[in-house]
């Protein structure tokens, strides 16, 4: 693909494989564009220099909300992935393995990382709370984040808001949301995790004062009822 996101054969495969569990899953993916905003500022997403895209974990899928975010946006990405060797497959990707219990491949990995968004150009997809768990809450960021900001020079962190919705109808909304960029410094931590809070907070109000204002990311399968209404039978 032109985003490159998708290596080869075995990567169109797996990319194949993503889009259609979204699909089959969703009744659809929202996002605001390719924009960074954090309430009335909106300034266009440049994709010119690896970002760190720091997204809450608040849902299995997040991942593959993040793969058509940075296809969307053309944004080549990597990907730590803490369950990498069930399916090694995610490599073609931009999977990376990121296993709790072996410290020593985590290591090799964010340094691999550093290189190839030194190299390549690479951005990062990060889950910087480092687990899995159930929303609201949002936990203290790792390490990990400022250590990558602080060897991948120019680099900035894109904090991204991931909102579920099961509410209005028979399968689950997503939206999404990328804030302003964050600088690198000793408190980038710290101060992607606060603009990513605020971030949510104002998603979740616009989702449900305003949600003609997002645009379609990713159509999925609609209700049972809007797909077999049988007034449309009617002469």
């Amino acid at each position: 693909m032109s985003s490159g996101q998708e290596q080869g054969i075995l990567g169109r495969l797996v990319g194949g494989m993503i889009r259609r569990s979204v699909r089959r899953r969703f009744r659809a993916v929202y996002w605001s564009g390719p924009v960074c905003e954090l309430g009335d500022v909106r300034v266009p997403f440049d994709g010119s220099e690896p970002v760190i895209f720091a997204a809450n974990h608040h849902g299995w899928h997040d991942g593959y909300l993040m793969f058509h975010l940075v296809t969307r946006l053309g944004t080549p990405a990597l990907d730590w992935i803490a369950e990498f060797d069930a399916f090694p497959l995610f490599a073609k990707v931009g999977g990376m393995p990121f296993p709790v219990d072996d410290p020593l491949r985590r290591a090799m990995t964010v340094r691999r990382t550093i290189e190839r968004m030194q190299g390549e150009g690479r951005s990062l997809v990060l889950f910087a709370e480092g687990t899995l768990h159930r929303p609201p809450e949002l936990l203290a960021f790792g390490d990990a984040l400022g250590f990558v900001a602080r060897k991948v020079p120019g680099v900035r962190v894109v904090p991204v808001a991931i909102l579920y919705d099961m509410s209005m109808h028979e399968r689950p909304e997503a939206f999404l949301r990328m804030s302003l960029p964050v600088a690198p410094g000793p408190d980038v931590a710290e101060e992607s995790r606060s603009s990513l809070v605020h971030s949510l907070e104002e998603l979740r109000a616009d989702v449900l004062a305003r949600p003609e204002s997002f645009e379609v990311l990713v159509q999925g399968t609609r209700d049972v009822n809007e797909r077999w209404d049988m007034r449309r039978a009617r002469p």
